[in-house]
């Protein structure tokens, strides 16, 4: 089954007040075609901050309650053609601990978001999801259409849940589903993550830095804006009711060097920081490793990746460094 371009003009973001949310609040309101931003948010990671320069804009509402409340969640959804999806547990290594996390905060919510749209007759929706659904394949390029999606953590298992679960409605109801299986996403407003995590650190204790696992994990890190372009122009494709999108970088950097560009970032002197590893070749219990990405099917519709990962790593920490001399971080 088939569908064609989406002229959309309306849009609801849920956990639209959250870092990436707030750069989709960005794009969107730049836009003389963008009639309606709705930004869903219970502000458990939002900040008021991240939209602050669009107070103004009568096409923005900002609805301050929980996926959790279906009935208030439908409510708020009414009116709208396409929502982008992007609440969820921002914590992975939460789960170790409290291994409910990740369906309650992930696909439980996912399960709101579709019976809302389907309440509402909502057309479409746009998925966050992450590159957890493939598990650990260490070296071996994950491709969107081959298997085995076996996940190694409940955060890559509610993500794949959450995919099945959109994959099923629009079979079923008519709507249709874009799924985005995200490298790690960094920039300005990040609010998580181990650049997040260094820059924090660093800033706490110059002469000392944490480090889990031995540093050598190696991964895809996408700057923000590269994936705002990539969600935006899938939505604009015409084709099945139902498809999934790799975005990432195409190139990968260690966590030993994200560290290296946090001290430098900082303005430390290199020889003054002390690396302290955890040790094991994985930060956390369901942590992958080693992740590579395949981005063929993305870029095939024209999207172009503007940053490197080391470049997009960069940008973010600077701006954490800079959030964080405001008072911001």
């Amino acid at each position: 089954m088939g569908v064609g371009p989406l002229n959309a003009s309306r849009y609801f973001l849920v956990g639209g007040a959250g870092f990436i949310g707030s750069h989709f609040t960005d794009r969107l309101l730049a836009s003389d075609g963008v009639d309606r931003v709705t930004l869903f948010d219970n502000f458990s990671s939002g900040r008021d901050w991240h939209f602050d320069q669009h107070a103004a804009d009568p096409r923005l509402s900002v609805v301050r309650a929980d996926v959790h409340d279906l009935k208030e969640l439908t409510a708020a959804m009414a009116g709208h053609q396409v929502v982008i999806h992007l609440a969820s547990n921002p914590d992975i290594a939460r789960a170790a601990t409290e291994p409910a996390v990740d369906f309650d905060e992930g696909t439980l919510l996912t399960h709101h978001v579709v019976e809302a749209m389907r309440h509402t007759g909502t057309e479409r929706i746009l998925y966050a999801s992450g590159s957890g659904v493939y598990g650990d394949l260490g070296e071996v390029e994950a491709h969107e259409d081959r298997g085995p999606l076996e996940a190694v953590s409940t955060y890559g298992a509610s993500k794949l849940a959450g995919e099945a679960m959109i994959a099923a409605y629009a079979h079923m109801f008519g709507l249709s589903g874009r799924v985005f299986r995200f490298g790690n996403v960094v920039g300005p407003r990040q609010t998580h993550g181990v650049g997040f995590d260094f820059v924090r650190r660093l800033l706490d204790n110059p002469s000392t830095l944490p480090i889990l696992g031995d540093g050598s994990q190696s991964k895809s890190y996408v700057h923000v804006s590269d994936v705002v372009s990539a969600v935006l122009l899938a939505n604009e494709w015409e084709g099945r009711i139902f498809q999934p999108f790799n975005v990432a970088t195409g190139d990968y950097v260690t966590v030993k060097e994200i560290a290296d560009l946090a001290v430098e970032c900082v303005g430390l002197d290199p020889a003054s920081v002390v690396y302290r590893f955890t040790g094991g070749d994985r930060g956390w219990k369901g942590d992958v490793p080693i992740v590579r990405i395949a981005t063929e099917r993305i870029r095939s519709l024209g999207w172009v990746c503007k940053h490197t990962s080391r470049e997009a790593m960069r940008a973010a920490m600077l701006s954490m460094v800079g959030d964080a001399r405001l008072g911001l971080l």
